[in-house]
């Protein structure tokens, strides 16, 4: 294992390999990673003291009056970026976003990660993330023209991208993150890269450096890589299957020899807190309008509210336990985007899960059928919900609950119900190409 990078051995490596800029990063509340740079000279002082900016242009920070802001690095994130590597390189570190009091930001997604994962240490508990990110390469940003007409794990000469997916690997093992699988998806131009578990503050960095990474080697290929949940119609889309698990030292708290599905009375009261709120956390797992365009039956994307050992149309899928692998018991869900801002999402579904630990929750019964094919009412009688429609109900279900509002602040909150609602009234006033195929000429 790497020796965790501290302040001064930070120092020492920047010297040594001559690196001319670092990049302190770090993420708004939309998700979108943000970046300034600083030389060599000014980094003992943003150790010290960090790097004051304004933030009142960041989304969802700080208004006008209030506007100054820290960014203090996290020495334990430095990394050189292998696109910018060699004598005169860039490296880069996440930083802790701060008030000028020393006070942590509320409006940071990082220290709202935190804080949940404090109170799940409180309880005795760290969480492991593995998340499965799929994606489209296509030729440029201006639309959606396919590299390949591959399908799923085809190893031909129609998948186009491996030759991307082992640059992106190489660089992601060169940013010092896992990979465990990678593979062509199902639609056409689509793919897959799985990033081996971590805990959970961990696994949220290098999601947001494993989405850059993507984008930088398709860049480099001159082709263009995009995470949107539903680029294309009639095809599937791209989601974020989250595998997830809670540890009590080396003990994995899911696992259960005795039970029938092997997993503790802790793991099943998790996917019940999960399956409670998941409606509630859907304007942070899956948040903009076109999220809801890849939420519907028929494309392999979760919708109804229910879970299973091995039925993937269910929304928690626990998986199959192995003989001799206690420790990979975990539970899968299946509806976030890969889109998302993972420091949200992944303290949203932690705080679901500690909620469903500490009331106590009861699983309810394993949803074995496809529910696809069951009928609305036979779904209700199973006691079977869906997620939101569309993002107006997602805004709905959000604004109404206190508990998103506990687990992820004032701050927060208030801003995504504002953005949300003011990305909804500029969607439902657009005239989409749809009506104007269907209404102009018989209207």
């Amino acid at each position: 294992m790497a020796e965790k990078m501290t302040k001064e051995s930070v120092l020492r490596e920047v010297e040594d390999k001559q690196i001319k800029f670092v990049r302190l990063w770090f993420t708004d509340v939309l998700g979108s990673l943000k970046s300034f740079a600083i030389t060599p000279a000014e980094l003992e002082g943003a150790f010290e003291e960090g790097m004051g900016f304004d933030g009142s242009s960041i989304e969802g920070f700080a208004r006008i009056q209030e506007s100054d802001m820290v960014a203090w690095p996290d020495a334990s994130t430095f990394k050189v970026l292998p696109w910018r590597a060699g004598a005169g390189g860039t490296a880069r570190m996440f930083c802790d976003i701060k008030q000028p009091n020393g006070e942590p930001f509320d409006g940071d997604p990082r220290n709202v990660l935190k804080k949940i994962v404090a109170k799940a240490e409180s309880m005795g508990y760290t969480m492991n993330v593995g998340p499965e990110l799929e994606y489209f390469y296509f030729r440029d940003s201006c639309g959606t023209e396919l590299l390949d007409q591959g399908g799923y794990f085809d190893l031909t000469t129609l998948d186009a991208g491996s030759n991307l997916r082992r640059d992106t690997i190489n660089a992601l093992h060169a940013l010092g993150i896992q990979v465990e699988y990678s593979h062509h998806e199902v639609a056409p131009s689509q793919h897959e890269i799985d990033l081996r578990y971590k805990d959970v503050m961990c696994m949220a960095d290098q999601v947001m450096t494993y989405r850059l990474t993507v984008k930088e080697i398709a860049q480099s290929h001159g082709v263009y890589a995009t995470f949107m949940p539903k680029p294309m119609f009639g095809v599937n889309g791209s989601g974020m299957h989250v595998h997830q698990s809670l540890f009590q030292g080396s003990r994995n708290a899911f696992f259960d020899a005795h039970d029938e599905y092997n997993l503790s009375k802790v793991g099943k009261s998790y996917v019940a807190g999960l399956l409670a709120h998941v409606k509630e956390m859907a304007l942070v797992t899956n948040q903009w309008v076109n999220s809801y365009k890849r939420l519907v039956p028929g494309y392999e994307a979760p919708v109804y509210i229910c879970w299973s050992r091995s039925n993937r149309s269910a929304m928690v899928r626990v998986p199959l336990y192995k003989p001799g692998k206690e420790n990979a018991t975990r539970v899968e869900l299946r509806n976030p985007d890969p889109s998302c801002n993972p420091y949200l999402a992944f303290a949203s579904m932690l705080a679901a899960g500690l909620d469903g630990i500490e009331k106590g929750m009861e699983l309810p019964p394993e949803a074995s059928n496809n529910i696809y094919e069951m009928t609305e009412e036979e779904r209700e009688a199973a006691g079977i919900g869906s997620l939101p429609e569309d993002l107006l109900q997602a805004i709905q279900e959000f604004q109404k609950s206190s508990f998103m509002r506990e687990a992820l602040g004032d701050h927060v909150c208030d801003y995504l119900i504002r953005n949300k609602w003011a990305e909804w009234d500029e969607y439902k006033t657009l005239v989409t190409p749809y009506e104007i195929g269907r209404y102009l000429p018989v209207l």
